[in-house]
């Protein structure tokens, strides 16, 4: 059995795992990937992505942490950023992926029917209603992605909202707590650093709200995530930093002030450090 610890983190399946723009979204189907797995795609996770992925040919195995199912087309999944996941197909499946930063699916999250935190997979009848107007969606949405690209962004987002309101109200769904321990805590924490990451607090608060410990915290953080607790807070200051020089006109000095740095020269450092340019270049980038 594959351990925790060696499973790996992906871009999209194959390519190592990297920094996402704000707002990046991608979509492809499986078997534009063939030659990166040939129907066997292990056990692997993606640490700053949500995916859908319907399949709309064939059928074989899909897995979700220790969950498996067989299937046969149509069917569908959710699978958050962090979850492990994985298949073994035949020759002639085939499915449509749509991969969703974080920052995207935050942004979606009170306008769609179906909890984005844990992972959901869906199967049903070609015949049923329901799962034509899903699979023309998604037919939409690949077809739009290759006309327009992310640069289609406006249209694709409203598209996947419905896709994923239209998985939630699908009778009979399957939804899915996560098996692993490590998993949940890590969610919990990145939850709570939603909530919480402009007050800049030490670790030792989050390890009180969550009635855990120091080590077991960190150890879920690095196993799930990649990072430490710290700077896990610090990637999400980060992450509204660009939202908020990509999406509004304020000032850097509000911004900074904003995610908690009172001190625009410190805002300003800390940015470039992780950047590798100063705000106010980035955003004219």
């Amino acid at each position: 059995m594959v351990m925790r610890s060696e499973v790996p983190n992906f871009f999209v399946y194959g390519e190592p795992s990297r920094s996402l723009e704000v707002g990046f979204l991608h979509v492809e189907t499986v078997m534009e990937r063939k030659t990166a797995h040939f129907g066997h795609v292990s056990p692997h996770k993606h640490p700053l992505m949500g995916q859908i992925t319907y399949w709309f040919q064939g059928g074989g195995t899909y897995r979700i942490e220790d969950e498996t199912w067989n299937f046969s087309a149509p069917a569908v999944s959710f699978v958050p950023s962090s979850v492990v996941h994985g298949f073994d197909v035949a020759e002639q499946s085939d499915a449509i992926v749509v991969s969703v930063s974080d920052d995207m699916l935050k942004t979606i999250a009170p306008q769609v029917a179906l909890d984005l935190d844990v992972p959901t997979f869906l199967t049903g009848v070609p015949a049923d209603p329901v799962w034509a107007k899903l699979g023309t969606l998604l037919d939409m949405i690949a077809e739009d992605y290759r006309e327009q690209g992310a640069e289609g962004e406006r249209v694709l987002c409203g598209l996947i909202c419905v896709v994923l309101s239209l998985m939630g109200r699908i009778g009979g769904r399957v939804a899915l707590p996560s098996t692993s321990a490590t998993v949940s805590l890590g969610l919990a924490l990145r939850r709570l650093i939603d909530l919480h990451y402009r007050k800049d607090w030490p670790v030792g608060a989050y390890v009180d709200l969550l009635a855990t410990t120091p080590h077991l915290l960190d150890k879920a953080a690095r196993e799930v995530f990649g990072l430490s607790v710290k700077e896990l807070t610090l990637e999400r200051r980060l992450l509204e930093a660009k939202r908020l020089l990509m999406f509004t006109v304020r000032s850097v000095e509000d911004i900074g002030r904003e995610i908690g740095f009172e001190d625009p020269a410190y805002f300003s450092r800390f940015f470039r450090k992780r950047t590798g340019q100063a705000p106010a270049t980035w955003r004219r980038r």
